[in-house]
């Protein structure tokens, strides 16, 4: 195979993870994770850090809604590939939206390419933007 034609090969594999990723989100598909994330994988949002044994109860404590998100910009360094993919969450009761990019970095692993770190970094009205509310969904109240 040559150069251009893996090239194109992984951007197609790494476009689909990113779709998968949104559809299992989206229709609260938790027992897939594996699928579109390494075991170490790490995700950072709400100004809280993440490990893949947290995330179906970061699921669970996620409003439902859609997301709906743009085709991934990809920058290629080998077996590692980094991104960054704007998206819109639509709540499902309220149709309020957040708008937000994902800043990932993706490995290649013998099933694939996989998210390897996730980071989200969400839009505001005032016209900044930031990595959340300093807040972990999953503590405890106070």
């Amino acid at each position: 195979m040559s150069d251009e034609t893996q090239r194109i090969t992984d951007l197609v594999e790494i476009h689909a993870l990113c779709a998968r990723y949104m559809l299992y989100t989206s229709q609260f598909v938790k027992d897939r994770w594996l699928d579109v994330f390494t075991p170490d994988v790490e995700y950072s949002a709400f100004g809280a850090s993440y490990t893949l044994e947290r995330f179906p109860a970061l699921l669970a404590a996620a409003p439902r809604g859609q997301f709906i998100g743009n085709m991934p910009v990809v920058e290629f360094d080998g077996d590692r590939a980094t991104r960054i993919q704007h998206y819109v969450f639509i709540d499902q009761k309220t149709h309020d939206m957040r708008l937000a990019w994902y800043k990932d970095e993706y490995k290649r692993t013998p099933d694939g390419w996989r998210i390897h770190r996730r980071s989200t970094t969400f839009l505001r009205k005032h016209g900044g933007f930031d990595s959340g509310r300093q807040h972990d969904p999953l503590a405890a109240p106070e």
